[in-house]
Parts: structure tokens; C-alpha cells; sequence
């Protein structure tokens, strides 16, 4: 199933990849929950805390170029440990924190280097390079599932330790868990003693990092996908930064978000999953057309009524279900049209429009909120632009593909 040495070489750097992404991703998706105890402790306002959370998410994308541009030059097992300690580290100065410049330092600017690191481009990377490219879609699926279970634990944790010892016991809970990304970035960072992966044709992988950008900018296909991208982490970041805050606001019980994260997490794993293994049968930017239009009318069902515990459990399993599986889809459709070498560089092209769109979404939330008193704004503009990116991306998939050249 998998080359270079079978499953038993395989399987320890699958696991290590997973056990990484899932720690990253189900802790940063659940920063939300300390929001409410924090802003007031703290004596800063949600648009302070929705800030920081923008600049871990604008940092991260910043830094994703340069993090894949590092991997074909040192190695994937340094940068991604230090991706791990950096992220213990933001971690431990967010439980500290006795002020803004602290909660932005730690989860913000730190915490979003250490993603951009050692979080999901890498470990897509990782496993688009151990595995064969007829299962490589269905398994991109299984490792980004992975990064959904981190979420069921990290979520009920931290409300549970925030709750009944303060928001800072909470995110302390949050560095102990941290700490397994360290034997886990360790263990995905074998994949540098593999031999190298086969070229595709009219890929990059014979190019410099600046020609394989300059052959990158001149696919449409690609900077269709690249501009879509903004929306998804716009409508993605929106919710898990104000969604447990907007809960507050409606009178619900504060547990509820954590119950609505964790449901998240859990039919991701299931979305992830299927749409990993659709990816390697069907028309990948049809189903990342279908997904964008899909979450945003799961969107404007749930905010155009009173949320109820019954109708938030539901919205939070349908946007589960289509939450990471874009990732397989990305990944693959990278991997298809460049090659390996540069794929954890140009995948970072990809995310830093998400993260643009991701900190419009925290932050532009957080400054619609505190301008207008609530979110009804953002969600329109949430809403109708992620119709709009879906529809863009099925029309454009519906287009011949060009035949694509050979490199120089």
C-alpha cells in the first residue's frame, strides 16, 4: 500500500503525523472556550482576545511558505519539532498571561508559528510522501481525521478544568496535552531517511523553490483554488473563535460550546474521512464547491433562528462533517499538479489565503461585534461570500483542463 518500505516503515511516521495534528489542531480549535473568563479577568474586550486569535492565524499563514521552503532544505524533523516546543512554549505564556501583550504573544504570534511548523500542511505533507498515489487521497483523509479527534479531547478538558479551577488551570491542562507533539513530530520526521518521490509530469519538482512559485502563479486552477481558500478559513475561524461567545450572549449554557466543539470534531473525523476517500474517485474542486456552499447554508439555517441546545448540536455535527475535509482535497490537488518536492511549500501559498480569510474571521467577528453589538453583519457577508467561492470553484471545474507542459 505504502512505498518506500512497506507498512512497518510507514506506519510509525503515519501515526507520529497524526498524533502531531491532531494535538495542534484540537487545542488551537478550542482556545474559544477561555474567551469569556479571560476577556474578563483580563479586563480586555472580545475583540481584543478575537486580535490575538487573528494574528496566531495571519502568523501562521505568513510563516507556511517559509516553513515548506525550510522542510526541502533542512528536513521535515527539524522544523517540526520546533514547531512543537514553540507551540509548549505559547501555550505556557497564554496560561501566564496577565495582560494583552501576553495573550498576544502566546496565542497569538507563537502559537501560529509553531502551526505553520508542525500542524496540517505539514503532516499532509508527510503522508503525501509515504504513500502511493492511488491511496494517497484516502489517507490524506484518515491522518487530516486525525486532527479532528484532538478537538473531542482538548475541548471537554479545557471547559471542564476552566469551569471548576479558572480559565488559567485550563490552558495549563492545554501544555500538559501540548507536550506529546514533541514525540510525535520526532517520530513523522523519519520520513526524511525515505528515498526521494517520483516526479510528475508538467510538475516542479525539477524547479527552483522561485520557478515552482513563478509555474504555481500561472495555473488558474490553482489560484481559483488558492482564492476559495480565503473563505473557508474566514467562516471556519469565525465559528470556533465566537461561536462559544455567541452561546453566552443567547443565554445557553456555557458547557454547550464545549459539547458543540467536540461534536465538531467528532463528525470531522467522518467528513475527513469520506471526503478523503472521494477525492480519489471523483472531481476534487466539484466537491470543494459543494463543501463551501454546503457550510454556508448550514450557516444561515442556524443564525437566522434563537439557537437551541437540540439545533446547535446539529449545526456543529453538519459543519463537523464538512470542516477538515478540504484538507485531503488541497493537498491532493497540489500533489497532482506540482509534485512532492515543493508540495509542503506551495500547500503554504495555498494556506496563507486561508489564514488571510481566518483572520478576517477572528478578528473582523470580534470588531463587527464590539461595533455593532452583534454579528448579524459578519454572518451576511460570511454567508454570501462562501455561496459565491463555491459556485466560482464548481464553475471553474467545469471547464477543460489545459494541457499542461513539461518544465524546462
Amino acid at each position: 500500500m505504502e512505498r518506500h518500505g512497506g507498512l512497518r516503515g510507514t506506519l510509525p511516521i503515519l501515526v507520529g503525523a497524526s498524533v502531531m495534528l491532531s494535538v495542534a489542531m484540537g487545542l488551537r480549535q478550542s482556545l474559544g472556550i477561555f474567551m469569556p473568563p479571560l476577556t474578563a479577568e483580563l479586563a480586555i474586550s472580545v475583540a481584543d482576545f478575537a486580535l490575538a486569535i487573528a494574528i496566531q492565524n495571519l502568523t501562521w499563514g505568513l510563516c507556511q511558505p517559509f516553513a515548506g521552503w525550510l522542510v526541502a532544505s533542512w528536513g521535515f524533523r527539524p522544523v517540526m519539532l520546533a514547531g512543537a516546543v514553540l507551540y509548549v512554549a505559547g501555550m505556557a505564556l497564554l496560561a501566564g498571561a496577565g495582560g494583552l501583550v501576553a495573550v498576544m504573544l502566546g496565542a497569538g504570534l507563537t502559537i501560529g508559528v509553531a502551526m505553520a511548523f508542525a500542524s496540517a500542511s505539514m503532516a499532509m505533507a508527510v503522508t503525501a510522501r509515504v504513500v502511493s498515489p492511488e491511496r494517497r487521497s484516502t489517507l490524506l483523509g484518515v491522518v487530516s481525521a486525525a486532527g479532528s479527534v484532538g478537538a473531542l479531547v482538548a475541548a471537554p478538558i479545557g471547559q471542564i478544568l476552566s469551569v471548576d479551577h479558572g480559565w488559567r488551570v485550563g490552558v495549563m491542562g492545554f501544555v500538559v496535552l501540548a507536550l506529546a507533539m514533541i514525540p510525535a513530530a520526532w517520530m513523522a520526521g523519519r520520513v526524511d531517511g525515505l528515498a526521494p518521490p517520483a516526479s510528475v509530469p508538467g510538475g516542479s519538482d525539477g524547479l527552483t523553490a522561485r520557478a515552482a512559485l513563478r509555474v504555481a502563479a500561472r495555473r488558474a486552477p490553482f489560484v481559483v483554488m488558492t482564492l476559495a481558500y480565503f473563505v473557508c478559513g474566514m467562516q471556519l475561524v469565525f465559528l470556533t473563535t465566537h461561536l462559544p461567545s455567541y452561546l453566552v450572549l443567547c443565554g445557553l449554557d456555557p458547557l454547550l460550546s464545549a459539547t458543540a466543539l467536540g461534536t465538531i470534531g467528532g463528525f470531522n473525523v467522518l467528513g475527513s474521512l469520506f471526503f478523503g476517500w472521494a477525492g480519489g474517485r471523483w472531481n476534487k474542486p466539484m466537491l470543494l464547491g459543494g463543501i463551501y456552499i454546503a457550510r454556508s447554508l448550514a450557516i444561515a439555517w442556524y443564525f437566522v433562528q434563537a439557537p437551541t441546545p437540540e439545533s446547535t448540536v446539529l449545526f456543529a455535527a453538519v459543519m463537523g462533517f464538512l470542516w477538515l475535509g478540504v484538507a485531503p482535497l488541497v493537498t491532493g490537488m497540489v500533489a497532482e499538479m506540482f509534485g512532492l518536492r515543493w508540495l509542503a511549500m506551495l500547500q503554504g501559498v495555498t494556506f496563507l489565503s486561508h489564514q488571510v480569510g481566518s483572520f478576517v474571521g477572528a478578528f473582523g467577528g470580534g470588531w463587527v461585534f464590539d461595533a455593532l453589538g452583534s454579528y448579524d453583519l459578519a454572518l451576511q457577508l460570511g454567508v454570501g461570500l462562501g455561496l459565491f467561492a463555491g459556485v466560482v470553484q464548481i464553475l471553474f471545474a467545469l471547464l477543460p483542463r489545459p494541457r499542461l507542459p513539461q518544465p524546462a
